[in-house]
């Protein structure tokens, strides 16, 4: 997709909201505990690279992605700090990942008998790192019973020269829950599996954002850090409090391209879904539902000049229209996300609007908005 370099819509990345957010997760953590930064998903839609290094500023030690892609990208940028894979990777790449030694997780034996020809094919690679997956109540991969595991754990210890276990991990269902019934069982079953095991992985972690802020880790000594680097709360507002305020990095704004008045029973947009009710300025703002800004947010709102400013009508492809208190010359600013004036627009608000989470909207957001850093952290 084309970035729009030329148009006035621009993503804002606050790099020192970044490097605020993790360093003071950094300074929480117990002693011999480290951060890995989740930076798939272009980090969330705030741009990979440029969160790898503020994050790497930060304090984190390691990175998480969710594709192996994601994790050459971090190689090719010379990022050497231990990268591990979120995802399952097709057996037929594991000597890709061991080559440019990333580490995946590992969820059969049927996986590692599918992946030992194509590493034995190379043998002068070092053995692939792998961490154990055990899904103890996600439900999305991991091993879910002691004696497939125990038997992965035998057929890694066979092959030595392939394969080694880095770590082990889960992931929990309900961590940004207040309700922790459900997560004390996960913890249960993970702490049980954990101790099959004849030899303890370098790795234990279950720890993603919601967990590290408010549960304690059971045993583990590494945190996947995710949304909260970006200045969101996990649990939305279920939980509104944190041990430290976080600050949101996102922000989006625009600029009208055009302004004109209407009169009374003037219909706007595709199928006339708004019809003025009496003389009305209207003003065109130059994103839409290819920008990840969705046609369901119709009737939601934008600031300008400190105003709140309705969305009418709906959203087009790649422009939508909004109600102005009066007059505004083509140029003046629009913020989607963030501030003006005394107002505020969060990811939370358009999330809310939307019927889904904040993550959803930050992710949506195509890489045909241009990304701009501000407060940049030295290169």
């Amino acid at each position: 997709m084309t970035i729009g370099n030329l148009r006035p819509a621009t993503v804002l990345i606050d790099e020192t909201a970044i490097l605020h957010n993790v360093q003071h997760e950094v300074a929480r953590l117990k002693k011999q505990t480290q951060l890995f930064a989740v930076v798939k998903a272009d980090a969330y839609g705030h741009g990979m690279l440029r969160v790898a290094h503020v994050a790497k500023a930060a304090g984190a030690s390691g990175f998480c992605v969710a594709l192996l892609d994601e994790a050459l990208d971090l190689r090719a940028a010379n990022y050497t700090e231990p990268v591990l894979v979120l995802g399952i990777v097709p057996s037929e790449y594991a000597a890709i990942a061991a080559a440019q030694t990333v580490s995946l997780p590992l969820s059969s034996i049927d996986w590692l008998k599918q992946a030992l020809p194509v590493l034995e094919t190379q043998p002068e690679l070092p053995p692939l790192r792998l961490h154990i997956a055990l899904d103890t109540g996600m439900g999305r991969i991991g091993f879910t019973d002691d004696q497939t595991l125990l038997d992965a754990v035998a057929f890694i210890q066979a092959h030595p020269k392939a394969f080694t276990i880095e770590g082990i991990f889960t992931h929990f269902a309900t961590a940004d829950d207040p309700d922790d019934a459900y997560f004390k069982q996960q913890v249960a079953k993970f702490n049980h599996m954990v101790a099959l095991l004849p030899h303890r992985p370098r790795y234990v972690h279950v720890s993603n954002s919601a967990t590290s802020l408010w549960h304690a880790a059971c045993n583990g000594n590494m945190v996947r850090y995710g949304v909260a680097i970006y200045g969101l709360n996990p649990s939305g507002d279920a939980i509104p409090t944190t041990p430290f305020p976080l600050e949101p990095a996102l922000s989006l704004e625009s600029e009208l391209t055009f302004c004109k008045q209407v009169h009374a029973g003037d219909g706007i947009s595709y199928g006339v879904t708004y019809r003025a009710k009496g003389d009305e300025f209207i003003g065109t703002v130059p994103v839409g539902y290819a920008d990840g800004w969705l046609r369901r947010l119709q009737g939601f709102h934008v600031l300008v000049d400190g105003h709140p400013c309705e969305i009418v009508g709906r959203i087009c492809m790649d422009q939508f229209m909004i109600r102005l208190p009066k007059a505004y010359p083509a140029g003046t600013k629009v913020v989607l996300i963030g501030q003006s004036g005394d107002q505020e627009i969060t990811l939370l608000d358009v999330a809310k609007y939307s019927h889904t989470i904040h993550y959803e909207i930050a992710c949506n957001l195509t890489s045909r908005l241009k990304r701009q850093s501000i407060n940049p952290i030295a290169r």
